[in-house]
């Protein structure tokens, strides 16, 4: 996945109402820009820390910036949630993803379920069908263990509990994780940040959903999968 445009650097000085954050730019300017994360940002949200932005070129957005990457300890760290679809997305077509290989064909957002979307189903390939659920993460609390997630969330067990639905009914389901940090080697779900997700992920395991973990190459360009993950 390519940045459109090259990226702008500051420093942060806040990040509020979930999808808003001050930034002060190198130039010295300071801004409000789109925080493109929904989510609790567990420890990347300190005021002071290097930050990267995307400037969009629709000229109509309210904030032209959107906060793209932390830098925390000498390492660059994704935050837009939305860049782990585009990268597997990217991946699929090109067809590097080893445990999805062989597909011919995969959508992106499709129904299933209860009333839930799909991240991708794939098609005429080692099985008829797959479902891929995508996960981004960025935590990391002890040497090079990822984690996920980094606060309660019930839309994540729910969607555990659905792709096991499926693998009763005979479908190929996969839980992907995509770690946006280079540093990660291993995966864990963080049973104590969020008891009821961890035991939804078990339950899911046991029923034949599987679980891979990526990390990623964090670059000014752009970003990519690094290397599959050790799922402890």
């Amino acid at each position: 996945m390519q940045f459109q445009s090259p990226l702008v650097y500051g420093v942060l000085i806040k990040r509020y109402k979930r999808f808003l954050a001050d930034v002060r730019l190198d130039s010295g300017e300071e801004i409000t820009v789109h925080c493109p994360n929904p989510g609790a940002m567990m420890g990347i949200t300190i005021p002071g820390l290097r930050v990267a932005l995307s400037k969009s070129a629709n000229l109509a957005r309210k904030l032209a910036y959107s906060w793209e990457m932390v830098e925390l300890n000498g390492v660059w760290i994704g935050v837009n949630t939305g860049n782990p679809n585009l990268i597997i997305g990217e991946a699929l077509a090109l067809n590097t993803i080893a445990e999805l290989a062989g597909y011919k064909h995969f959508k992106p957002e499709v129904k299933y379920g209860k009333n839930s979307r799909i991240d991708f189903l794939l098609s005429d390939g080692p099985t008829q069908l797959c479902l891929v659920e995508v996960k981004n993460v960025h935590l990391i609390r002890n040497g090079s263990l990822a984690e996920f997630p980094d606060c309660v969330t019930a839309r994540g067990a729910k969607h555990q509990l659905e792709l096991a639905e499926q693998v009763k009914n005979g479908i190929r389901c996969v839980l992907l994780y995509v770690v946006q940090r280079g540093e990660a080697q291993s995966f864990s779900v963080a049973a104590d940040l969020d008891p009821a997700y961890a035991k939804a992920a078990e339950a899911a395991t046991r029923a034949g959903v599987e679980t891979f973990a990526y990390s990623c190459n964090m670059e000014e360009s752009g970003i990519t999968l690094r290397q599959s993950l050790l799922i402890k």
